[in-house]
């Protein structure tokens, strides 16, 4: 029908949000983007009491424990840190992985990952592109250099590309600690810091000392130690040996600072919908 989908294109991103956040005809605002900017739409929805669904950012743990297939936990932190170059809220941002498999996991890693090429996607060599902007590449360096200031070890990679512009190598880094900016910040780009744990208490921690909580990974063989991990950690999402987990049945979301509501499944349109409750009296008359 016209009218059901309509699209406001524009380069005045505040002042089409006030639109839309002040005008009363609008009575839901879902919006996918930054944790800064989800919290500015929420204030302003507040003056007319709008529903909201906020999508927003991530810092995703990939919680690898020793009895966890090693090939499976390598190819799935892979698929979880370098897809569109690191560029996904779902992303894995922290890699958590267990002391008695920490070396073994980070040769197998770093090597997968010194097979990587990047440049012009449609030149058939490539396997990742560059990042959003030159100065989402500057950011991601940033973090890098005081990860590396602050005793961080770069296995692989460390710098831009040498294409220049948005280009950042795919990297890997160890030593890494829980002061540094790759521990505390979303990376959105091909940096892979490899933290080491060695309880299972401990790696619960470790991923739950975040404000955010939207998507979480645990390579496991153990059912029970899935079930407790799951749980215990924070997030509103967790693949359990997998971390392709997206799907329009699934309801996707966070919790924390990452949002509010869920997209996809019966769940994600609930959050469309208003519950209406009427009660019949006198029915005999």
């Amino acid at each position: 029908p016209a009218g059901l989908f309509s699209v406001v294109p524009g380069i005045d991103a505040p002042a089409i949000g006030g639109e839309m956040t002040s005008n009363p005809i609008i009575k839901k605002l879902t919006f996918t983007g930054s944790t800064p900017v989800g919290k500015l739409l929420m204030k302003q929805c507040a003056d007319t009491v709008k529903r909201t669904s906020m999508e927003l950012g991530g810092n995703a743990p990939v919680i690898i424990f020793d009895d966890a297939d090693l090939d499976l936990a390598v190819a799935g932190a892979l698929t979880a840190k370098y897809r569109n170059s690191g560029q996904t809220c779902i992303c894995a941002n922290r890699l958590l992985v267990q002391e008695g498999i920490y070396d073994a996991f980070v040769e197998k890693f770093s090597a997968a990952v010194s097979e990587f090429r990047i440049g012009n996607g449609f030149d058939a060599s490539t396997t990742h592109g560059p990042v959003i902007t030159e100065k989402a590449a500057r950011e991601i360096d940033a973090k890098v250099q005081n990860a590396v200031a602050e005793g961080a070890t770069v296995v692989i990679g460390g710098k831009p590309g040498e294409q220049g512009g948005c280009f950042y190598q795919p990297t890997v880094l160890t030593n890494v600690t829980d002061s540094m900016r790759v521990f505390r910040e979303e990376i959105f780009g091909p940096v892979a810091p490899v933290f080491k744990f060695s309880t299972e208490a401990e790696a619960v921690r470790m991923a739950n000392d975040t404000e955010f909580g939207l998507a979480a990974y645990v390579y496991t063989e153990s059912m029970g130690r899935s079930w407790r991990v799951s749980e215990a950690i924070d997030y509103g999402m967790v693949g359990v040996n997998e971390t392709a987990i997206s799907s329009e049945v699934i309801p996707f979301g966070g919790v924390k600072e990452s949002g509010q509501g869920r997209e996809g499944s019966k769940y994600g349109l609930d959050d469309y919908l208003e519950t209406k409750y009427i009660c019949f009296g006198a029915l005999q008359r």
